[in-house]
């Protein structure tokens, strides 16, 4: 488990590493890391090629891979959930928009909170729905939701779904019981149904526990919860993630909207979607120890730099910048220039922001460091 390794991706297509191909500038966007796969996952994968077969498999058949999942949640969540609950998904990105197709129609509100990664900002207007934005606010040095707005735009006649992302990507946030608590009650009240993004919650870096929208009393039967071992484990180029849907109608109008245009998910991601989850435990808990060390030194670096702010992330391993103080007009192009691509804060919603990936090793940050503060 040595994670101070900087393995090449020059050569494997990466699209971290092709968007600056070919110059100075060091990646540290897209949401993924620099760490190698856990051996587990390796060896399983492997033994996976090495059958030399790779045909039609039904996701639904690979009961180890679903009871690998239904052995997480209950590890991590102290959650138990039913093997019918699982939806299987080629991305959380597919699962979203596949909820808004069958949750709502067309010219309906659907609620997503800002800053948000693009992918989930688009959903709406993708499927011609109306985007209600719903900001989060600074309170006592943590991001959390406005919840006035989100009571605003729930109580409007035609809002008929609520996209979360818990752990917040990118502020770092992770809903505390509270606060899932009053999102359960506008839900409720409003008729408004919940699809909560949840595919950085392993990740969470202080002593918190994650609480999964669908196990919520309120919200089991008006939600679903989208997970992954995509981010975790570093496993997002095989394609693979699950909707968790306790209720059997919420279930089969999310089948029914993906049938015939969202394909199986990959065979490969399957392998080590079970392997992650059920061989990788030591693996897991010392990238947590290293990202969290990562984290801190980021922040205090950081904030060491004129006209750059950072607040300390509950989870992920992404950090967001507040750059306003820097008073140019581009804050992209300002990191560029410096010689680091960072993800642009515009494409969040705050285009005097910028998002860092501390998914790496240490030297990766230190070399950042360098370079902005140059």
């Amino acid at each position: 488990m040595d994670f101070s390794k900087k393995p090449s991706r020059q050569s494997t297509f990466a699209y971290k590493w092709e968007k600056y191909k070919d110059t100075d500038i060091l990646p540290m966007w897209i949401a993924d890391t620099e760490f190698e796969c856990a051996p587990a996952i390796l060896d399983a994968m492997t033994t996976r090629v090495e059958n030399g077969l790779f045909g039609y498999t039904l996701p639904a058949h690979a009961t180890p891979s679903v009871d690998a999942i239904i052995r997480w949640c209950k590890k991590q969540y102290d959650w138990e959930i039913e093997s019918d609950w699982v939806v299987w998904t080629p991305g959380v990105v597919p699962a979203f928009n596949v909820a808004i197709q069958a949750y709502s129609n067309p010219g309906d509100g659907v609620i997503v909170q800002t800053p948000n990664y693009p992918p989930l900002l688009a959903a709406p207007s993708i499927n011609q729905r109306k985007k209600l934005e719903v900001g989060t606010l600074n309170i006592d040095g943590r991001m959390t939701l406005d919840f006035d707005a989100l009571e605003k735009y729930a109580s409007l006649p035609d809002t008929r779904l609520f996209i979360i992302c818990n752990p917040m990507n990118p502020v770092g946030s992770v809903l505390t019981k509270s606060e899932l608590d009053r999102v359960a009650d506008i839900c409720e009240r409003h008729q408004v149904k919940l699809c909560s993004d949840e595919i950085h919650c392993d990740l969470i870096l202080d002593d918190l526990t994650h609480l999964p929208a669908s196990s919520h009393r309120q919200l089991k039967d008006n939600s679903i919860t989208l997970m992954a071992a995509s981010k975790t484990f570093n496993i997002a180029g095989l394609g693979t993630s699950f909707a968790i849907i306790p209720n059997k109608p919420l279930r089969a109008a999310f089948n029914k909207a993906a049938r015939g245009i969202v394909p199986w998910v990959n065979v490969m991601g399957l392998v080590a979607t079970e392997a992650a989850f059920t061989q990788c435990d030591d693996w897991h808990q010392g990238q947590l120890a290293y990202l969290k060390e990562n984290r801190d030194y980021l922040v205090r670096e950081i904030n060491k730099i004129p006209g750059l702010k950072a607040m300390t992330p509950q989870a992920t391993f992404l950090l967001w910048v507040d750059a306003s103080g820097l008073g140019v007009e581009n804050t992209q192009k300002w990191c560029e220039e410096k010689g680091v691509g960072p993800s642009p804060g515009i494409d969040f919603g705050e285009p005097n922001c910028f998002r860092l990936n501390f998914g790496c090793s240490r030297d990766y940050l230190e070399e950042a460091i360098v370079k902005l503060s140059s």
